[in-house]
């Protein structure tokens, strides 16, 4: 498993916006479409990359969710599939935080690949 890594050197004001509206995408659906919003406009590289992140972190989310509906060993893939998506979520939300382009443990790479087009 390979994993990029982009440290964003920009200006203080625009990376400390990045930094914000990265760190919002990760915060609920509603924070996801907050920054989705406040990002519309500049297009900030790392805003961008981790609204992607946070997508892809969302959607994983949803499918293990259905697949919790399901009687015995769908509700233990959901029990171990839960502390997969919250490692991933806290990785997602520190390197936002330190202002890194780090793509997540496990999907990131096929998160940024799935939606680089957002």
């Amino acid at each position: 498993m390979e994993t990029t890594e982009k440290i964003v050197t920009t200006t203080n004001s625009t990376t400390d916006e990045g930094k914000t509206i990265a760190i919002i995408a990760y915060l609920t659906i509603i924070g996801f479409v907050i920054a989705l919003v406040m990002n519309n406009d500049k297009k900030l590289p790392l805003a961008t990359f981790h609204i992607r992140q946070s997508l892809g972190l969302m959607l994983t989310s949803l499918v293990v969710g259905m697949i919790g509906i399901i009687p015995i060993l769908g509700w233990i893939i959901n029990l171990v599939a839960v502390f997969f998506l919250l490692y991933m979520w806290i990785m997602g939300l520190i390197n936002a935080v330190n202002s890194r382009e780090k793509t997540l443990p496990f999907l990131g790479d096929k998160y940024a690949e799935w939606f680089k087009k957002l």
